[in-house]
């Protein structure tokens, strides 16, 4: 597949039995392609010029000054009832500068979608932010989760999918055991006559076994997220996975 072809992905969300009928268009092209975002209303709502904004303001440059380097970091900002917790990730295989330009984009638009939300969460290709103010850190994000698809059907979807389930399970034990502190891990398949390609990761406020945990939680969404689909992810606020018939890895 060439790197000017299009793939159309359909997002849907899962809460509930609600689903999302808007739908994205990525790019092998687009290094930084916004997937999608949630703002929730549970934990409430904040004034402008409360402290609690001013306690957002003060998280967000430390998020950006602290990742890039690192891939990952998790930060707080404030005391009760007004402090603020988040962190922001970049996906395993991105560059320092192409994280940190994620991040640059990724924060004011989350301000500007979620302008007096109290907690926030968005994905981008090359990077995730979320706040919240309760403490989540360590604790697997079972709320925040969506799929993305190509519309493209392989010729046998049984096949397909117990390779892709098979590949993103040897994956997920790669970015989970020995001295993977990335929590991230990629690698590719041989399906007859084609190539599948994998990518699995975890936000680094997990230990290694929630890590296991949140991407077998996943993976179990095979076949229902993408059934027999060249392409597939589910998207979450503590892991997720992708999977193609192409190379869509960036280059170390």
């Amino acid at each position: 597949m060439s790197s000017s072809k299009r793939i159309v992905w359909f997002p849907i969300l899962i809460v509930a039995i609600q689903i999302l009928s808007i739908h994205t268009v990525l790019s092998q092209s687009q290094n930084n392609a916004f997937l999608f975002h949630k703002c929730s209303d549970i934990e409430g709502s904040f004034t402008s010029k409360s402290p609690y904004e001013s306690n957002l303001n003060n998280l967000f440059p430390q998020l950006s000054y602290k990742v890039p380097s690192t891939g990952f970091a998790t930060s707080s900002a404030g005391i009760t009832p007004d402090n603020v917790n988040g962190l922001a990730l970049c996906r395993g295989d991105a560059s320092s500068s192409d994280c940190s330009s994620c991040l640059a984009t990724a924060i004011p638009e989350i301000r500007q979608r979620c302008p007096s939300n109290k907690a926030g969460i968005i994905w981008y290709d090359n990077c995730l932010v979320k706040y919240s103010s309760t403490n989540f850190f360590g604790k697997i994000d079972f709320e925040n989760r969506f799929y993305l698809y190509n519309v493209n059907n392989v010729s046998d979807p049984s096949t397909f999918n117990t390779q892709t389930k098979a590949l993103l399970t040897k994956l997920t034990k790669k970015a989970t055991t020995g001295d993977n502190q990335k929590l991230f891990a990629t690698g590719e398949k041989n399906i007859g006559m084609k190539k599948l390609y994998g990518l699995v990761q975890c936000t680094r406020d997990l230990k290694s076994e929630a890590c296991k945990a949140c991407l077998n939680g996943i993976i179990g969404e095979l076949p229902n997220c993408c059934d027999g689909k060249e392409g597939g992810r589910v998207v979450g606020g503590s892991c997720n996975f992708r999977y193609e018939i192409y190379p869509f890895v960036n280059a170390a």
